[in-house]
């Protein structure tokens, strides 16, 4: 199924796989959208999605952003898309663009400009008015990509329109004159979720998942569409993504059942839940383990491509009318006007939520045996829950070539926890032989996410089975297989001897246990959150509460609050040793290599001839912050501010601004200092929140229990700033959508609450590995 028309040597499209190199991979691709990230900020976001395990970065292009005027199309500072692209390159990672025109994205009007969206034509459709603002754009974009998107171009692949159900027909138009505007790439794709008609043989059908959404009703309960995400299943569909945008446009949806996959094409997404967005009137805050298990699920479920929305939150432009989707311009939910955080592994101001170290593992596993995966097909149990309220019997699937396989274990949801499973044991058949493990049964507490070998051959010894999750396989003379233990579950590891199979019980730690000629490292559950596996020109294996970046070279880049530890693994003396790093250098650290920026555009941030410079040693410690409370805020704030078609509506800015408490923030003067990139952190309680510097609003949040994170420096903090934080309580009868934890503590309160914690500004600083 390669694509003919636009064919790049090297890339081949299977019905099974896509093939690099002439390689079956199985890419993760992550959403960042360039337009919503301070251009200063690319290199490290990119170098932060591929420190986990991405390996394809995505990325809307919002008309909206690009073209508030007809005729006129900015494409410099953080809007060069050009330059946003050399740099993913540089950095070792693919690009998928999704141009759209329409794209959502919890933008206005979902990224048409105003102009368009007033525009007398039939949006969305071949009506050739509406195709000629399109071509319009699409010429501006193949324009300002200058061949990078065409033949002999760097991006992967083009996305185009987004949740279009029944016009199969503008599909292929959009196809039509994205080509001829001098778009093309080896993979078309376009989103399939509720049945979508695409048009056969054009587009990789792309899907989606997510556990929980903003866009159900405030009172609406767990969806059964969203419980189904946390089992394994060969049903790709989600009509619940994007029903309350189409049923408030009255747009149709597909006809017909559940899609599966295609006989023609592997089974891919585009947006596996990163995170999720926060709407005023329902505000979910999935934690790590909720990410991570509909990930870990989609891979059992035969996985050919892990796409997740997002990866990188952002910041919405500045804009008098806000770049947000609102009930103010006719959507049915209001969002934030500035932050985009979307609970995502790579937060709005660049912190790491928990996310990235579970997601990472997953990741690295895929870039170790994603060729032999490939190839695997998914296979389900006979017995099988039998509906999403089935919460005792064990969800696991196996994907085996036939020979050897791995077992994917999920026990874990949201919302309805799940007891510890009692007397696990599994019986896989495969061509030559019927597998059956443990030795004994074992139990399988909540929270697990397994992914054990069978049959498993490395450095030429064959695993019979493991009860340790497979991690990565590092090269060497002799090559060492990298498990992690489960919490709760005593490793065992088969392997197959001359006399048969010979069953180990292994006490987990950090010095592996020699089998011939393969090393088996069994690293204890605790490390798990401190795993990091770097892929470049060699794989090494290192372990650091700290976050760690590298480089396209594989130069391993330490963020941190004060002393950092790294060490890695060597394969040759079977041991962990301390990886030395250097001084200090200016944050934010530059790109490897010189970007070449658009004529007109500020000129990107390189590195200088004389290597790192220091700077002034990091503060002791994380540094409290005492707020003055400036004005306080309404002894009574309505339990309403209005509802559109049912569902609360934010307050006004007038509004907020009358009801708010007002409250100046005294801040270090190292927090000014770009060398420390300093978050500012807040932890609080009310409804709705705004951080303004010198008066100006830089982000925003509805509050959800979740601690708030800026960036001081991305967010315009100098030395003579006036920093101060507003927040609005939030009245005990609301009927906002809370989750569980925060809304016990909405009802505590007698009549509204509003309380702040703690805030803390938190320094950072990056030092770089020494050569070698």
């Amino acid at each position: 199924m390669s694509n003919e028309e636009d064919a790049r040597p090297g890339v081949s499209l299977t019905n099974r796989y896509l093939e690099l190199g002439g390689v079956p991979v199985i890419p993760v691709s992550g959403e960042l959208h360039y337009s919503r990230v301070p251009r200063e900020r690319w290199a490290e976001r990119l170098r932060q999605m591929r420190a986990g395990g991405v390996t394809v970065v995505a990325s809307y292009l919002f008309w909206l952003h690009h073209s508030p005027r007809r005729g006129e199309a900015r494409f410099d500072g953080n809007l060069d898309v050009a330059a946003f692209v050399d740099l993913a390159v540089e950095t070792g990672l693919d690009v998928v663009l999704r141009i759209g025109p329409w794209c959502h994205g919890e933008s206005r009007n979902g990224g048409f400009p105003d102009w368009v969206r007033h525009a007398p034509v039939r949006h969305r459709t071949d009506d050739p008015a509406y195709l000629e603002l399109v071509a319009e754009w699409f010429g501006q974009i193949g324009a300002a990509l200058r061949g990078r998107a065409g033949d002999g171009g760097t991006v992967l692949g083009i996305q185009i329109e987004n949740e279009l159900y029944t016009e199969p027909g503008h599909l292929r138009t959009l196809k039509r004159l994205s080509r001829e505007a001098g778009m093309s790439a080896p993979i078309w794709t376009a989103t399939a979720w509720d049945s979508a008609e695409l048009p056969e043989g054009e587009v990789l059908p792309l899907y989606g998942g997510y556990g929980d959404g903003f866009w159900v009703e405030t009172d609406a309960p767990w969806a059964p569409n969203f419980r189904d995400h946390y089992f394994f299943s060969h049903v790709w569909d989600d009509p619940g993504i994007g029903a309350d945008v189409r049923r408030a446009q009255n747009i149709e949806a597909a006809k017909g059942g559940p899609r599966t996959p295609s006989d023609l094409f592997p089974a891919a997404t585009c947006e596996l839940a990163g995170g999720m967005a926060t709407a005023y009137h329902r505000r979910p805050r999935p934690d790590a383990l909720d990410v991570a298990a509909i990930a870990h699920c989609k891979i059992g479920n035969g996985s050919a491509w892990q796409g997740y929305y997002m990866y990188a939150g952002g910041t919405n432009p500045a804009s008098p009318e806000g770049m947000q989707e609102s009930h103010a311009t006719g959507y049915p939910n209001d969002l934030p006007r500035l932050g985009y955080d979307f609970h995502a592994p790579i937060g709005e101001a660049g912190a790491l939520a928990a996310s990235h170290a579970e997601l990472r593992r997953q990741h690295a596993f895929l870039a170790a045996f994603g060729d032999r995966l490939a190839e695997m097909p998914s296979t389900l149990p006979d017995a099988r829950p039998i509906g999403v309220e089935d919460g005792t019997t064990l969800r696991w699937a196996l994907r085996s070539d036939g020979t050897s396989g791995f077992v994917f274990v999920a026990w874990h949801q949201p919302h309805f926890p799940l007891s510890v499973y009692e007397h696990a044991r599994f019986r896989v058949g495969l061509d030559d032989r019927v597998v059956e493990f443990p030795s004994r049964p074992v139990r399988i507490p909540p929270g697990t996410l397994a992914r054990w070998p069978v049959g498993l051959t490395a450095g030429g010894v064959r695993i019979a089975w493991a009860t340790a999750t497979a991690l990565t396989l590092l090269p060497g003379e002799i090559p060492t297989l990298v498990l992690i233990a489960d919490e709760g579950i005593a490793p065992e590891v088969a392997v197959d001897g001359p006399g048969g199979i010979e069953v180990h019980e292994i006490v987990p730690g950090l010095e592996p246990v020699r089998y011939g000629t393969l090393d088996v490292l069994v690293l204890p559950a605790s490390a798990a959150g401190s795993v990091w596996v770097v892929e470049a020109a060699v794989r090494r294996l290192l372990l650091s509460h700290d976050e760690l970046q590298w480089d396209a070279a594989g130069r391993v880049l330490v963020k941190a609050a004060g002393p950092t530890g790294v060490r890695g693994y060597d394969p040759a003396t079977r041991t962990f040793t301390t990886v030395e790093t250097g001084p200090p250098v200016p944050a934010p650290l530059p790109a490897a290599s010189p970007v070449t920026a658009s004529p007109g555009a500020p000129s990107p941030v390189v590195a200088s001839p004389g290597g790192p410079s220091p700077v002034a040693a990091s503060p002791a410690a994380t540094s409290p912050v005492a707020a003055v409370l400036v004005r306080p805020a309404a002894t009574a704030v309505p339990v309403s501010y209005g509802k559109h078609d049912g569902r609360p509506s934010a307050p006004t800015p007038d509004v907020f601004d009358e009801l708010a408490a007002v409250y100046r923030l005294p801040l270090p003067e190292w927090a000014a200092d770009p060398a420390l990139d300093p978050l500012l952190r807040i932890d609080w309680a009310g409804d709705v929140g705004e951080l303004r510097i010198d008066g100006r609003t830089v982000t925003d949040r509805f509050w959800d229990g979740a601690r708030w994170i800026v960036n001081l420096i991305d967010a315009g903090h100098h030395p003579d700033a006036e920093v101060t934080l507003h927040l609005l309580p939030l009245a005990s009868g609301s009927p906002v959508h809370l989750p569980a934890d925060a809304r016990d503590r909405l009802a505590a309160v007698d009549d509204q609450l509003l309380e702040i914690t703690a805030i803390d500004v938190q320094p950072r600083t990056i030092t770089v590995e020494h050569p070698s």
